[in-house]
């Protein structure tokens, strides 16, 4: 295999690895399942966005500056041992402990793998693929996803238990790390010899003041807070509404007496059949991200397209929940993840173009944060509201997120530029 050939093994492989998440698909069941109220889940998850936010931006800088291996390997050893609180303990205050730690994985991790990659074609006379290439490993990332699912469904089916296939996640994370070890150390930036706290600070000043004062950025980095801080904040909820698919459609009610199934197995086979189908779906909306940008004039013309589709999509949710159609519900947030991974590699593509390279991972660090602040406020409002709206109507819990989601969209197209 030539060389070049290898480090795109070596990236896609990464992200196969990387999403080996196999509590993903279960995320809000194992909360539900500790006793945790919507409000109280949202509070968790707006804890480890504000984590994310205090430390992202410097983790971004100290990845330009010491080196993007050492950072991403620092990542996978948080990731792991907030695998192990999770797996292990039920106390409230350790699943505080255990978002600490996740947060910090996803914080020297954010921004610095893709300014690996952008590096590594700048260097090989390609970074005019950018979008290409980035939505080919994303791709990548979503086959693992889809496989991890398959994983994790016969986890769950067969232990009853929702928690531990945090535990099974170690073992890909192990060898991602044996992965970076196999990276050309000229990926570590240009920078990797001035370690001094200095050039940290002034990286970090530098990238920040560009990405405010500079008009393109700042606009971007509010899109970012809006479509991938709304996706982020509600795409999780998808999960009851299977749950209560599957305890309460005919179909799953006779395939459970068919085949003796008891209500945690129905759910494990729903929500492996939606996950499954979401992240394959995923994988080639991501392979297909440059030519989607292409078809519809480009990556600004094709953004503001996803916003339209997104009003459209959030208006059949909420449509859905009103007349009770949990099928048309699913398929709404199975359809947001399909477009989310259209707007990824484009959003990033689009980040490219105006960052400094030197600055990368710390602009990208920065674009994170500020879908990350949008999380840490609309989590707990929406776990809070979805709380308050079925304490007087079940049937219409989750409206709350398909209001935010009108809503956030209709601001975007509003006051975006069609050019």
């Amino acid at each position: 295999m030539s060389q070049p050939r290898l480090m795109l093994f070596r990236f896609c492989l990464y992200g196969f690895l990387k999403n080996q998440q196999y509590y993903d698909p279960f995320l809000i069941l194992v909360f539900l399942q500790k006793g945790l109220s919507f409000g109280m889940i949202g509070v968790l998850i707006g804890f480890r966005a504000i984590c994310i936010n205090l430390t992202e931006i410097p983790a971004g800088a100290v990845a330009d500056v010491m080196g993007r291996r050492r950072s991403m390997i620092v990542s996978f050893l948080a990731y792991i041992g907030s695998f192990a609180v999770f797996g292990l303990c039920d106390q409230l205050w350790t699943l505080f402990v255990a978002m600490l730690l996740f947060s910090m994985g996803e914080a020297f991790r954010t921004g610095t793998h893709k300014a690996m990659i952008f590096d590594w074609l700048e260097r090989q006379g390609r970074l005019s693929e950018k979008t290409a290439v980035y939505g080919r490993t994303r791709s990548w990332s979503k086959l693992g996803s889809a496989v991890s699912v398959v994983i994790a469904t016969g986890l769950v089916f067969h232990t009853g238990q929702y928690s531990s296939v945090f535990l099974f996640c170690i073992v890909p994370y192990l060898l991602n790390i044996v992965n970076f070890l196999g990276y050309p150390a000229y990926l570590d930036g240009p920078r990797q010899r001035g370690e001094q706290s200095g050039s940290v600070l002034r990286t970090l000043l530098s990238s920040v003041s560009r990405s405010f004062m500079h008009r393109p950025l700042r606009r971007l980095l509010i899109e970012s807070m809006g479509y991938e801080g709304l996706f982020r904040s509600g795409k999780d909820y998808v999960q009851p509404v299977i749950q209560a698919a599957c305890l309460s459609l005919p179909l799953m009610l006779a395939l459970g007496d068919r085949f003796a199934l008891g209500q945690r197995q129905r759910v494990a086979i729903g929500v492996g059949v939606v996950y499954f189908a979401v992240h394959l779906l995923s994988s080639f909306a991501s392979r297909g991200a440059g030519r989607f940008a292409k078809t519809f004039g480009g990556e600004n013309r094709s953004a503001r397209l996803l916003w339209r589709m997104d009003l459209v999509v959030f208006a059949m949710m909420a449509g859905g929940i009103l007349v009770g159609l949990s099928p048309v519900t699913i398929g709404a947030f199975v359809l947001l993840a399909v477009f989310q991974n259209f707007w990824r590699p484009i959003l990033v593509g689009r980040v490219a173009s105006h960052a400094d390279s030197a600055q990368t991972a710390t602009v990208l660090s920065i674009e994170s944060q500020a879908k990350s602040l949008f999380v840490a406020l609309a989590a707990p409002l929406l776990g809070w509201s979805v709380d308050l709206v079925t304490a007087s109507n079940p049937e219409l819990g989750f409206l709350p997120i398909a209001a935010l989601g009108i809503g956030v969209s209709a601001a975007m197209l509003l006051t975006g530029h069609r050019g």
